[in-house]
């Protein structure tokens, strides 16, 4: 089937295509507010009649908390599933964006057109170059080249709690030889990236207690235990001279990169002074010897995200706090557990305690990281298909983040994931005057036209 006259129609139907992705951005889809539970109805009832109108068998599936939306088309060769979410992250501060966050419009910037609004680059408007790409093939050739499974998730800004179950329920429904995930990035602005490798997280809040009330420290100061000294030794240790994290058992499973990956990671070009210098910074903090793309891609840390105790009003107060709190977080990489990193570190911690302090946990998720394996010939088919559209030829890249969807693919589907996206560094996701430039919409629909083709092989 012509790869040309699908291009050609794209091209063609961008105005009303853009039009589409309006109306979706229009929905008030957050997810986390109760308050929204109609509008991610509506959404999902939006994509439902959408999809439908292109010749896909389509339904809203209901869940104990927002709809899934799946749908199916049949064909020959390789069965692809397609995953997107449809729920957006909440507005606030409402003062900070310059018009409505749900009325979006096409904005004219020194870099170009950009659409904004909220959920414009995460992740309404990633799902919709795919939909708009197999309505181009279907309007050209009345068919899709490949088999399809589409699947849209609702609560994915919310931490997904539906989404293990409804997969596991319908396991057979959902299995495919491959997933295709959206939800990702350009490596810059004129090189497509297919992301291999996902860190995982593992989230630990704990409390350390001492005496059983805030005491005078002038009264009790040097003979009672500190809980928040104690608190700060701990956290001091966490990493040796070298930046290397120090919980035992910490590396197990933490592979060096392979040499495939680091020549390619090393021809991209990273601006490694610029990546630290847009922040305000200069030196690289993390483990010696390893360079920051490795950090941010494809080594696990450990990082302190809050840490508290004590009196934080104006003024001053001399108390000897009776708890010391902090949150920590692990992103983990190649087959790191989780759960064996959860225990080795409280393990480390209760270890350290002194007689009169107890320490109090709290868990807010642990996940394993993803590594996809680029041995399988859709994800070479795919890069080769990707370059044309691009200025750069597409590489393979690591993300820093977590996407846990890919890794239940993995686990409870038993496929690899392919995750290919063209949202940009500046788009604002999560944050004011969110934004996905025209031209990432444009060239993203044109790019999944191609690896469709591609793919069909």
């Amino acid at each position: 089937m012509s790869l040309e006259d699908v291009l050609s129609r794209i091209d063609a139907d961008l105005p009303a295509a853009t039009e589409r992705l309006m109306e979706l951005l229009r929905i008030r889809s957050i997810s986390t507010d109760p308050a929204y539970a109609a509008d991610c109805d509506a959404a999902a009832d939006w994509l439902v009649a959408d999809l439908a109108s292109i010749g896909i068998d389509a339904a809203k599936r209901p869940t104990p908390g927002h709809p899934m939306v799946t749908g199916h088309h049949p064909g020959d060769g390789r069965h692809l599933l397609f995953y997107g979410h449809y729920d957006v992250q909440p507005v606030d501060p409402i003062s900070l964006w310059h018009h409505d966050p749900f009325d979006p419009v096409i904005e004219d910037t020194p870099k170009g057109k950009v659409i904004r609004g909220r959920g414009a680059s995460d992740d309404k408007g990633q799902l919709m170059t795919f939909v708009e790409a197999c309505r181009a093939w279907k309007a050209v050739h009345g068919t899709l080249p490949v088999q399809l499974t589409f699947f849209f998730e609702g609560e994915e800004e919310s931490g997904s709690p539906s989404l293990v179950p409804f997969m596991e329920e319908n396991s057979k429904e959902l299995t495919a030889d491959i997933a295709l995930i959206c939800d990702t990035g350009l490596f810059d602005a004129d090189t497509p990236g297919i992301v291999t490798m996902l860190r995982g997280m593992l989230q630990e809040e704990l409390t350390i207690t001492g005496p059983d009330r805030d005491l005078h420290s002038g009264f009790y100061g040097g003979a009672a235990i500190n809980p928040a000294r104690v608190l700060a030794r701990i956290i001091a240790g966490l990493h040796d001279e070298t930046g290397r994290i120090t919980v035992p058992g910490f590396y197990d499973g933490v592979a060096e990169l392979p040499g495939q990956l680091r020549s390619q990671w090393d021809n991209l070009g990273f601006d490694a002074d610029g990546f630290l210098s847009s922040v305000g910074l200069s030196e690289p903090a993390g483990e010696q010897g390893r360079t920051p793309l490795e950090m941010v891609w494809s080594r696990p840390t450990c990082e302190v995200n809050g840490l508290w105790s004590g009196y934080q009003g104006d003024g001053f107060k001399t108390v000897l706090p009776s708890q010391a709190h902090a949150k920590i977080s692990f992103r983990l990489v190649g087959t790191q557990d989780p759960l064996e990193i959860r225990r080795a570190f409280r393990a480390m911690v209760e270890d350290q305690l002194p007689a009169d302090c107890t320490v109090d946990w709290k868990d807010h998720g642990a996940s394993p990281a993803s590594v996809m394996s680029i041995d399988d010939p859709a994800f070479d088919l795919a890069r080769h298909a990707l370059t044309p559209e691009w200025p750069n030829p597409a590489a393979y890249v690591g993300a820093g983040g977590s996407i846990p969807v890919a890794g239940y693919f993995k686990s409870i589907l038993g496929m690899d994931s392919m995750l290919i996206g063209f949202a940009k560094d500046d788009d604002q996701i999560h944050s004011p005057n969110e934004k996905y430039d025209l031209i990432s919409f444009h060239r993203g629909i044109r790019s999944w036209a191609r690896i469709l083709q591609a793919l069909s092989r």
